[in-house]
């Protein structure tokens, strides 16, 4: 199986892509690479040079659209031409190019399996109308089994251009790695059903769609050929995969699978509703050979009014017995999760059942945001707003109280034998991830020179899959001792 590629044009177009935001914006950029390349653009992620730069937009929070506008004005400044696209090009479109004019473009979802073309009229100075945002919800019928058959855009599932009874594993995979490390992101899916009255993701983001299990698994081979050994399976709302395929266990059933790709060592599910999370996927997330342990749970708070408002369901009691539950299975499995503090109606009672919840959830890692309106969100609207003043308050204690119950969380660990896939290896120093560490958001495992046998430092490269002991923690970091090989990267030389 080959990625969609071709010879780069005699006129060596480039394009550089640049992604914000979260790893499914990754693998969106990955799709729109591999349209280019097949194109003919030379498709990098240095701007330097570029006829153009790509800035795949977060639209998230205001902090996450800041970021991009940054990145946009940026990019306008090395003289390239400048084009959005991504999440706060599609909620904004026109509101978003009238504001800004260094922009050439501002793109939609629907102008991604063209882009190329849209590039092509960007280099040759023709003008790109930008669209009027709509609600993408109202593009797909509302039942969710009758979506396979849309012709609606979904960024991250485009699918290359051959016969649509050919089998998924006979199909040219419609995408191009921008990096070469050995962790990629697999998205299960795109959108979401769910009406959280903070959230404004599914009006820009569309209904809830499933990936076919064949179009994951073929995908899972094609990276696994690349190099990639373990698998973060991404989305808006993983628990709902496959309810638009008929089969709401499709996710336990797919884990097996995708552990069993040849080359692949670890399997990591993320995003994970709470309310969602049966009995049955938490068995095969603890218990399935080649998947991690881990549980990336949206709890978002634990007072059951405040979670009512917010259009969500649990308490803290309900949450505790989910995690006891998964620790039952597995004792050592990692936990994670966002919570919003501020929220309109949250009372100081609010703030102490929070408190209690993660007190008592050991936790190994806690995102803590400050609650601000959104445009186009139910919670815009609520009354009880919480006073600036107060929000910043508690989110300082909540955050102070995350620190240290993580950095706590990890000392447990000490003793403890954990997996650590090998990240990078610069200047001696070697790092990677124990199985209840996701990428970039959850800390990282340093490994450390045994005092006698075990396994050579120096000898470890990135892919490698080691078994060692955690000596040692900085915050939520942990140092270890490798004690042995479990497996080593194909390809590499020793």
């Amino acid at each position: 199986m080959v990625s969609a590629t071709s010879s780069p044009s005699p006129d060596g177009r480039r394009v550089a892509l640049l992604t914000l935001g979260c790893a499914r914006n990754e693998v969106d950029s990955e799709e729109l690479a591999a349209r280019l390349h097949a194109d003919g653009w030379q498709v990098t992620t240095d701007g330097e040079g570029a006829d153009v730069v790509v800035v795949n937009t977060c639209g998230f929070v205001e902090k996450a659209k800041q970021d991009s506008i940054q990145t946009l004005l940026a990019a306008a400044d090395t003289g390239a031409k400048v084009v959005a696209a991504g999440c706060m090009a599609e909620r904004y479109g026109r509101e978003l190019a009238d504001s800004l004019p260094e922009a050439q473009a501002v793109l939609s979802f629907d102008d991604y399996p063209d882009i190329a073309a849209r590039l092509d009229a960007v280099v040759s100075g023709r003008e790109i109308a930008a669209h009027t945002p709509r609600d993408r919800r109202e593009l797909l019928p509302l039942t969710p089994v009758a979506r396979r058959d849309s012709a609606v855009s979904v960024p991250g599932h485009g699918r290359a251009d051959v016969d649509e009874h050919t089998p998924a594993h006979l199909r040219p995979v419609l995408r191009r790695r921008l990096d070469t490390g050995p962790v990629a992101s697999l998205k299960l899916a795109s959108g979401c059903d769910r009406r959280c009255a903070f959230c404004a993701i599914p009006a820009f983001r569309g209904a809830f769609v499933s990936r076919t299990p064949d179009e994951l698994l073929a995908e899972a081979e094609w990276l696994a050929k690349s190099g990639v050994r373990e698998l973060v399976l991404v989305s808006e709302n993983s628990t709902s995969y496959g309810k638009d395929l008929g089969d709401p266990r499709a996710l336990e059933k797919l884990l097996p699978q995708l552990a069993a790709v040849d080359g692949i060592v670890r399997v990591r599910a993320s995003y994970l509703q709470p309310a969602e999370t049966r009995p049955g996927l938490i068995e095969a997330i603890a218990g399935t050979p080649g998947v991690a342990p881990y549980f990336d749970l949206s709890f978002q708070h634990s007072s059951e009014p405040v979670l009512r408002r917010m259009r969500r369901f649990g308490s803290t009691d309900r949450f505790l017995h989910l995690l006891a539950t998964a620790r039952q299975l597995a004792p050592e499995a990692g936990a994670r999760s966002n919570f919003i503090v501020g929220f309109p109606g949250e009372t100081r009672h609010d703030v102490d059942e929070l408190v209690r919840f993660l007190t008592e959830a050991r936790l190994d890692a806690i995102g803590v945001f400050d609650y601000s309106d959104e445009d186009g969100t139910e919670a815009a609207g609520l009354p009880g707003k919480v006073s600036a003043a107060t929000i910043k308050r508690r989110y300082d204690k909540l955050s102070a109280l995350a620190d240290e119950l993580c950095s706590q969380r990890a000392e447990d660990r000490l003793g403890s034998t954990v997996e650590v896939l090998v990240d990078s290896v610069d200047g001696g120093i070697v790092e990677g991830r124990a199985a209840h560490q996701a990428p970039e958001v959850d800390g990282s495992t340093t490994l450390v020179a045994p005092d006698g046998g075990g396994v050579d430092l120096a000898a470890l490269r990135p892919g490698d899959l080691v078994r060692a002991t955690v000596t040692g923690t900085e915050g939520v970091d942990l140092l270890a001792v490798p004690d042995e090989m479990i497996s080593a990267a194909p390809g590499a030389a020793r």
